[in-house]
């Protein structure tokens, strides 16, 4: 199976989920590594902001850890620098600049001394400027699709945030659902 397939497939599963940027840069062409688009470099601190924002969206719960515990944080600038073009990366570096900057200005503080009000203040804030923009591009978006792509092909989101079964046995399309059961992973 190519890996644009493949990446449609894992696409399709997340019901929709996924953004209409997220899911051109699946489908498109981005597949060819230029190093020369790729100028933003992200720090171990860059990192570690993103994966406290990726916490926010999905946090850890009693039944699972969230997505700073299935690594999200050093998965999303990878994704950014390897797959997607030059101006979505533009998009997304001055989006996560200008989230510290407002994280500045709003509580006085570093991103990362922000309490969980604040950080869910915050994410109220670009959330509102997402819908303000029309939906297209912006970095809310596009962190919160790598956030849930990211955590939901992880380790932890595929045998503790979903049901999994490590060896299946026949295919039951007609399988019983048992009320509040996890959706299926495998």
């Amino acid at each position: 199976m190519e890996r644009r397939e493949a990446l449609k497939k894992i696409a399709f599963l997340m019901g929709g989920a996924i953004s209409a940027t997220t899911m051109g840069v699946l489908f498109e062409s981005f597949t060819v590594f230029e190093p020369e688009k790729n100028i933003y470099l992200y720090t171990a601190t860059d990192e570690e902001i993103l994966a406290e924002y990726s916490e926010i969206i999905l946090p850890t719960t009693a039944k699972s850890p969230g997505a700073k515990a299935a690594g999200v944080g050093a998965l999303i600038p990878l994704i950014i620098k390897d797959c997607y073009p030059a101006n979505l990366q533009a998009v997304f570096k001055k989006g996560f600049d200008n989230m510290l900057i407002l994280s500045k200005t709003k509580f006085n503080k570093e991103f990362l001394s922000l309490n969980d009000e604040e950080k869910k203040q915050l994410m109220n804030d670009l959330t509102q400027q997402s819908i303000n923009n029309n939906h297209e591009p912006s970095f809310f978006l596009i962190a919160r699709d790598l956030t849930i792509l990211g955590y939901f092909s992880s380790e932890i989101g595929c045998t503790m945030a979903r049901e999994y079964l490590p060896i299946p046995g026949k295919y039951d399309g007609n399988a019983d659902y048992i009320p509040g059961q996890k959706a299926w992973a495998t």
